[in-house]
């Protein structure tokens, strides 16, 4: 049996006690959020205080379909561990100069670049079975990269700005709120979804 997640638990007790509180004052919209029950306006809640970190998170995800369209049909492989180096590396160091923790940082990189691989692999897939929606043209792959630098940079800004409340008892509950409304707010589909779980586990300190 695998192990419910305290990001998960948090995501599904957020998801339902609004649904539930929403509901009953008539402001639900039915939107499917994993599964679990119906978004809310997403002004009806105030907003997280990590809210920008899972919505730098979702942007930088949302690259990850411009990377694939890229390296469809080459030679290059979804895995490039030099170049996944080069990010962890990178981030570290701006999280120094930060005076951020450079472990942490490069911690929480891993989980947002393996979450970009499982759409990667997810588009893959579903342009394997359905070739009609494969893409025809190829992005810059130079320039799709300068994007994700741009985005990369703001969200290692954005976890040491956050640093304090990353470390909190509420940080769980607070992450599974930010997932829930950056997910409503960006009309994420199950695939993102997914990717977007796994790219949060470690922005809370356990």
């Amino acid at each position: 049996m695998r192990t419910t997640t305290p990001l998960r638990r948090a995501l599904i007790t957020v998801t339902a006690t609004a649904a539930v509180v929403l509901g009953a004052t008539g402001s639900a919209v039915a939107v499917p959020v994993s599964g679990t029950a119906t978004a809310p306006h997403a002004d009806a809640l105030s907003l997280s205080p990590l809210h920008p970190v899972v919505e730098l998170a979702a942007e930088r995800l949302a690259t990850a379909d411009l990377v694939a369209a890229a390296k469809w049909g080459t030679d290059s492989p979804i895995d490039d561990p030099a170049r996944e180096q080069q990010v962890l590396d990178n981030v570290a160091a701006q999280a120094q100069q930060l005076g951020a923790d450079p472990d942490e940082i490069r911690t929480i990189f891993r989980d947002q670049i393996e979450a970009n691989k499982v759409v990667q692999r997810g588009l893959f897939q579903r342009w394997t079975d359905h070739p009609d929606e494969a893409p025809t043209t190829k992005p810059d792959l130079t320039v799709v990269r300068q994007q994700i630098n741009r985005i990369t940079s703001a969200l290692v800004q954005t976890l040491a700005d956050t640093s304090a409340t990353r470390g909190t008892f509420t940080c769980h509950p607070e992450l599974a709120l930010a997932a829930f409304q950056v997910h409503y707010e960006n009309h994420l589909d199950a695939l993102h979804t997914r990717a977007l779980h796994r790219a949060l586990p470690s922005i809370c300190r356990d």
